[in-house]
């Protein structure tokens, strides 16, 4: 899929000869990759965050009590010191893009509305 990707952004003449990279962001399209590990692990975290799951999110997540709200949103999570635990391998994959998030964001009142934000949250924060 990523391969058809690559040739169809070279189809378009203004962006021909720039790097795949390079003409995704003048195209402002995502990689593949992107949007399936990382756009779906953060849509999976807020509904652990909101409770909209069976996993609990105390079970995996731990929210920074240093954390005073003075910057960004108030469920910034901390990361776990353990390394050998399978389950914090999701979590501290996720925990920086997570605490990059907006305020606003984090507070989406439902799953679609997160879900319409994610070029908007990309090109802000993400990188």
């Amino acid at each position: 899929m990523e391969r058809v990707q690559h040739r169809f952004t070279r189809m378009i003449k203004e962006v021909r000869d720039k790097d795949y990279l390079d003409r995704l962001k003048e195209l402002n399209l995502w990689t593949l990759d992107e949007r399936r590990n990382s756009w779906a692990d953060l849509i999976e975290l807020l509904k652990m965050y909101k409770g909209f799951t069976s996993v609990h999110f105390e079970s995996l997540f731990t929210l920074d009590c240093n954390n005073k709200g003075t910057r960004g949103h108030l469920a910034k999570l901390s990361k776990p010191r353990c390394q050998k635990d399978v389950r914090k391998y999701f979590s501290r994959r996720e925990i920086n893009r997570w605490n990059a998030l907006g305020g606003e964001t984090v507070s989406s009142s439902s799953i679609n509305v997160f879900k319409n934000k994610p070029n908007k949250i990309r090109r802000t924060r993400m990188g």
